[in-house]
């Protein structure tokens, strides 16, 4: 009898979602899950995690996205085509029957930004196969995705040094 697979939402203006699932994927992949990682909005081929994962036997990652910073306002042409492409390839690996855990990473944050339709996104989380564990990271999680996951973990700011001028520390915040 397979296990009942569950939806994760990690959202909220605090650090720490990213973190999070990929402590999530580590902790599978420890127990011989295969994990398969979709970065939307994320193109820096410095973050750690990459580094990290191409030796795991265990976990796929692919990023979808420039290394600038998308405007929310005025998003490039290129940033709609890599969420696009983004949101195919989510729906693909999901229905490939070869992963037991899927992470979509920073697809509220897309959703958010309007590079991606919310019906889309829902309409993936509603045909997610059942044995698939899925987690859906980033801010502003539209209420409708809350309100049909599993688990919902909002990571609060209190204080972040960044406020202070700090700049983002390779293997801390990238």
């Amino acid at each position: 009898m397979k296990e009942r697979g569950l939806v994760h939402v990690y959202t909220g203006n605090g650090k720490g979602k990213t973190t999070a699932a990929l402590g999530l994927a580590l902790r599978a992949s420890g127990h011989g899950k295969k994990v398969y990682i979709v970065q939307f909005m994320k193109g820096r081929i410095d973050y750690g995690e990459l580094k990290a994962c191409k030796d795991s036997p265990n976990i796929t990652i692919e990023q979808f996205g420039r290394p600038q910073f998308v405007n929310k306002d005025n998003p490039e042409p290129e940033d709609l085509e890599y969420a696009k492409d983004a949101l195919s390839r989510a729906k693909e690996v999901l229905q490939s029957g070869e992963y037991n855990i899927v992470i979509l990473d920073e697809i509220n944050l897309a959703a958010d930004f309007n590079l991606i339709d919310l019906e889309n996104v829902l309409e993936l989380v509603n045909e997610k196969p059942e044995e698939v564990e899925l987690i859906l990271t980033g801010r502003n999680a539209n209420p409708e995705i809350v309100k049909i996951a599993d688990y919902v973990t909002e990571m609060l700011e209190i204080k972040h040094p960044y406020k202070e001028g700090q700049v983002g520390r390779k293997g801390i915040e990238f």
